[in-house]
């Protein structure tokens, strides 16, 4: 067992050049499909999951698999993290056994505390503050659709959420500009912000972050625990809307993106999501293309 093994806690764990290699290592992986490669035979990944999820558990128990790989899925009913056992604990003793481990929680500290602890690399498959797999996912989409990223204007309307920190590492790593325009109550956490620099710009409206754009990127209005709010934020988000008015204040070529799952209505009309400059649906399916090639860097050799 390595006791310094890579972690994935964040898209800061990857240097520029990394994060660029996945990119383009999950593209060939997806349009090669080699049945007899398989460098992670015999090898387990076990998938923690404090909040449910469909992406995230089809798309590492696939990857897995088609690797040669099993993984372990161990729902919240399975594991008693940081209340029947300390986290430290848990991390020493799962890590033994297993080559892999990735969670999907609430606190980011879960996660951190966890690669701390373990003698294998720690995946972050969505904390309350990151979500660094579907970054993955949506920059090896980008460059599927228009070539690197470099350079380029990204638009985030809406919640300064999870999503929103990724994207703004995702901008400092990859060297594009990220507009963000967020309901002033909810805006990303100001250590994100001053961390990505001239790589950040604020606007007061939807349509003016999408001035050329070259991407338009949005997430629902109440995420995973948050419904008891929903009211309140379908007030306060209700001018944040990615609509056919905000598609065509970007450039003519942009993309729509979206983690999924949405709600048709609310932060994207049906038109765009389902229209198309939307590439929702390679989107979703790169989250397992790109953590294969995730999986491959972390674990082999």
């Amino acid at each position: 067992m390595n006791m310094n093994p890579r972690h994935f806690t964040s898209l800061l764990d990857l240097s520029s050049e990394e994060f660029r290699h996945i990119i383009h290592r999950g593209i060939e992986l997806k349009n090669n499909r080699d049945p007899n490669y398989q460098p992670l035979k015999g090898r387990v990944l076990a998938m923690i999951f404090e909040k449910s999820s469909t992406r995230t558990r089809i798309s590492f128990e696939a990857g897995m698999a088609h690797f040669g790989g099993s993984a372990l899925f161990l729902s919240p009913r399975d594991t008693q993290l940081g209340r029947g056992e300390s986290l430290r604990d848990s991390a020493k003793v799962i890590s033994s056994m297993v080559d892999c481990i990735m969670l999907r929680t609430d606190k980011h500290e879960t996660v951190t505390t966890f690669a701390q602890y373990s003698s294998v690399p720690v995946i972050n498959g969505l904390t309350d503050l990151q979500h660094p797999c579907q970054l993955l996912a949506d920059m090896q989409t980008y460059f599927e659709f228009r070539g690197d990223i470099r350079g380029k204007t990204v638009a985030w309307i809406g919640d300064g959420n999870n999503m929103c920190h990724s994207y703004l590492q995702a901008a400092t790593l990859l060297d594009f500009t990220l507009h963000i325009a967020s309901p002033a109550q909810y805006q990303p956490l100001p250590e994100y912000v001053s961390a990505a620099g001239k790589h950040v710009k604020f606007f007061d409206s939807g349509i003016a972050a999408a001035k050329n754009a070259d991407l338009c990127v949005t997430d629902v209005w109440a995420s995973m625990g948050q419904e008891e709010e929903q009211k309140q934020r379908e007030l306060a988000f209700k001018d944040y809307q990615i609509n056919a008015e905000i598609m065509n204040a970007a450039n003519h070529d942009a993309l729509f993106m979206h983690c999924l799952p949405a709600h048709r209505g609310e932060e994207v009309t049906s038109d765009v999501i389902d229209g198309p400059q939307s590439v929702i649906y390679p989107e979703a399916e790169n989250r397992l293309h790109v953590q294969k090639a995730l999986l491959e860097f972390l674990l082999s050799s």
